[in-house]
């Protein structure tokens, strides 16, 4: 695991590509009486390199739309076997407000077969009676960057060169549609009534709060995880991976497990973090997490360390390219890395790969903005996607299932000593207040915040029914 993931992080920025998967609306209120919005596009390449998109959503209605219920949809069709990557260029709501996931038709015609759905983060805000969000200068392309054709997609407008209304892209609000036409048999689904709080009753699980009194507590290894000691990848080769630098402590009312990584610009300065379950016994279901990343070290010394800080689910590459290797990521990048310039966090779900030559198959969704602080992480696995969540909403979604069972996993690693190469001593804490796995069942955010709280309430600290064996 540790060489294929060193590998990974150098070629990543190049091999990431995209979800293609089946996408649905995610669940919101349905719009309200007097919510309408109408969408106005330009077209700013007519190339075969990349699409450009422009949109425009303005409010037509009587009532306020708050955007995070807003999603637009562009229709295309496909080049045979490629994957897209969605990109923001500029926006005068922020590029970090605007997020864009691709989707499959069910339904597929001559002119479209898949479709880029924008949606806006509750940063977004909202738009009074009249008001627009103005210029959202949007882009997509091959994640190989081999070429691509606009004219046999059914939104592309050659002649768009200004802003106008555009009825072949589609609006909904609250998953209710209120602009536009799809390709035929293609309306987007209205979305079904929010899901109950009360989280379904039985199934394997497991659950940990962290309630332990250092990394050398024999509970730990009971509870059937490893605390790294290690050598090896990913990051700064020659760093240590430290298990005295995990170290718990009581926040409130709550026992939490900090990760704590730091530097002073040497590989032997250079201490990493990671801890795993020894188990590889997790498949289909639910996984949550609440996260505290941070984006500066705690001591005061120099930032802009390339830092990685995650939440991810894991099995062994037993051949190149072998068909039964999966991988779940969270990773936030506070400082930039891979090629981004500033913070960024990945939701990533991998097919398979080889390590060399390097070639890499997987999808992936990401906002650019500061993630610093709590957050409530969640990922849902069925036999049809897999459905990333980041404080209730929805992230990413993607389509490669995993085909044997994974560990479950957290780390705080360097990718390498060249963000800030101050010899200067720093240190940096991701914390980790629970981990929860539900086998077999999708948890909505709300139900995995239900079933956290019961556990609590009952004094439960730690719980594992889930069998080995998957």
């Amino acid at each position: 695991m540790n060489v294929r993931r060193a590998r990974m992080r150098a070629a990543l920025a190049a091999a990431l590509v995209t979800g293609v998967g089946c996408a649905t609306l995610t669940a919101l209120p349905a719009a309200a009486a007097g919510e309408q919005v109408k969408v106005q596009y330009r077209q700013s390449s007519t190339g075969g390199d990349q699409a450009e998109p422009w949109f425009k959503a303005v409010n037509t209605g009587s009532a306020s739309v708050t955007l995070n219920q807003v999603k637009i949809r562009y229709y295309f069709k496909a080049e045979a076997g490629a994957s897209y990557t969605f990109a923001c260029s500029w926006a005068v709501k922020g590029c970090a407000n605007i997020t864009g996931t691709f989707g499959t038709l069910a339904n597929p015609t001559a002119t479209a077969d898949r479709y880029l759905e924008i949606g806006f983060t509750a940063g977004a805000g909202s738009l009074a009676p009249g008001a627009d969000t103005g210029d959202m200068q949007l882009r997509f392309y091959r994640s190989n960057w081999q070429s691509l054709v606009q004219s046999d997609d059914y939104s592309f407008g050659p002649m768009q060169t200004a802003y106008g209304d555009w009825t072949k892209v589609t609006a909904t609000v609250g998953g209710t549609l209120v602009w536009g036409t799809a390709p035929a048999g293609n309306d987007p689904d209205p979305d079904p009534d929010p899901d109950p709080t009360d989280p379904p009753t039985g199934g394997a699980a497991l659950f940990d709060d962290f309630n332990y009194s250092s990394h050398t507590d024999p509970a730990i290894n009971a509870h059937g995880w490893s605390v790294r000691s290690n050598s090896g990848g990913p990051g700064v080769p020659g760093a240590t991976w430290a298990p005295e630098n995990v170290t718990f402590a009581m926040e409130g009312t709550n026992s939490v497990m900090n990760l704590e990584t730091s530097t002073a610009g040497t590989p032997q300065s250079t201490k990493m973090t990671e801890v795993l379950t020894r188990a590889m016994k997790f498949k289909n279901g639910t996984y949550a997490a609440r996260v505290k990343f941070s984006d500066a070290p705690k001591s005061g010394g120099p930032d802009g360390d390339r830092l990685v800080q995650t939440f991810f689910t894991i099995n062994d590459l037993t051949a190149p390219m072998a068909d039964d290797y999966a991988e779940y990521d969270f990773e936030y990048l506070p400082n930039g890395g891979w090629g981004e310039p500033s913070n960024i966090l990945y939701s990533t779900s991998w097919e398979t790969y080889r390590p060399d030559p390097w070639e890499a198959v997987n999808q992936h969704s990401e906002v650019r903005a500061s993630y610093a602080g709590w957050h409530d992480l969640v990922v849902t696995i069925d036999n049809s996607s897999i459905v990333y969540y980041v404080d209730g909403q929805e992230f990413g979604r993607h389509s490669y299932l995993p085909e044997r069972a994974m560990s479950i996993n957290f780390n705080q690693w360097l990718i390498d000593l060249a963000g800030q190469t101050s010899t200067t001593p720093r240190a940096y804490d991701q914390k980790v207040d629970y981990v929860l796995h539900v086998k077999d069942q999708v948890l909505t955010p709300a139900q995995v915040a239900a079933k956290v709280a019961a556990y609590r309430s009952a004094g439960t600290a730690f719980e594992d029914t889930v069998p080995g064996g998957q």
